[in-house]
């Protein structure tokens, strides 16, 4: 078995976390990073909350005990907003990094008062959200947008598939308001896939909007909370995990492209 205790695990439904990933390794580049991708499990949108919340606790409590890493980072909202409470309770030895949508940081930078979320339904239909919003951003007129679809489209954008323009349009017009002369500045990308369909996503703006990622900022707390590596970092290999063989060429050409080595099955 590989050691893993210098590594810093990160875990997302698909390749979405690959955006923050991006932004710890500059951060934390002489750490050995291990991604684990529930693939069999992508994606969590269309989940019922409790099943999907008993499989994150279930498959931690594996991962956890197979691969001790130093820090964990849940690069998914859905996954964070249904599991992280429940996480760092049941393992309190590892620090936990959770990503929620970015709602106090929009309501701050917001000049129109308009922000919307744009989320799978599992987050924009959770308490947690809500929760924020009324927290940070109950001086705004917040539009929650759910889309079951545009995680999909961002897998398949990144594999080099062709995605259904129409459909990611369709998607995306809700988070543009217009109240009272005033016409919505930010929308919150409230899932880690969603950044990668920027592009996209401004061909299709009904005026120019802020796209709020908080890849950075989650990458910058990471490193905040990483522990004292307990051993000198001898190597540094970046290694992939699934949670199902089924892995098509092109997800294991994209991993290799951002430097990961598939090592197999969690």
């Amino acid at each position: 078995m590989k050691d893993h205790s210098q590594a810093i695990l990160f875990f997302d439904s698909g390749i979405g976390g690959l955006g923050i990933l991006r932004e710890a390794r500059i951060l934390m580049p002489k750490h050995p990073f291990i991604y684990v991708i529930d693939n069999e499990g992508f994606p969590y949108g269309p989940w019922k909350e409790d099943k999907l919340r008993i499989r994150l606790l279930t498959l931690f409590y594996h991962i956890l005990k197979k691969y001790e890493p130093l820090l964990c980072v849940i690069a998914c909202n859905t996954a964070s907003i249904l599991a992280l409470d429940d996480l760092r309770a049941a393992f309190p030895d590892y620090p936990f990094i959770g990503t929620v949508p970015a709602i106090k940081v929009a309501a701050k930078h917001t000049r129109s008062g308009l922000i919307s979320v744009l989320a799978t339904p599992v987050t924009i239909r959770h308490a947690y959200t809500k929760n924020l919003i009324v927290s940070f951003a109950s001086q705004c007129f917040v539009q929650l947008v759910a889309s079951e679809k545009l995680a999909g489209y961002a897998e398949d954008y990144l594999r080099g598939k062709r995605v259904d323009l129409d459909v990611i349009r369709s998607e995306l017009l809700p988070c543009f308001v217009e109240e009272n002369g005033k016409y919505t500045d930010i929308v919150v990308l409230a899932c880690t896939h969603y950044p990668f369909l920027t592009n996209i996503f401004r061909k299709f703006a009904l005026w120019p909007v802020d796209w709020l990622d908080p890849a950075e900022a989650i990458a910058r707390r990471a490193r905040s909370l990483l522990p004292t590596c307990r051993n000198k970092i001898e190597t540094k290999e970046d290694l992939a995990y699934f949670t199902a063989s089924q892995i098509d060429f092109a997800i294991k050409r994209l991993l290799h492209d951002y430097g990961f080595k598939y090592a197999g099955l969690v």
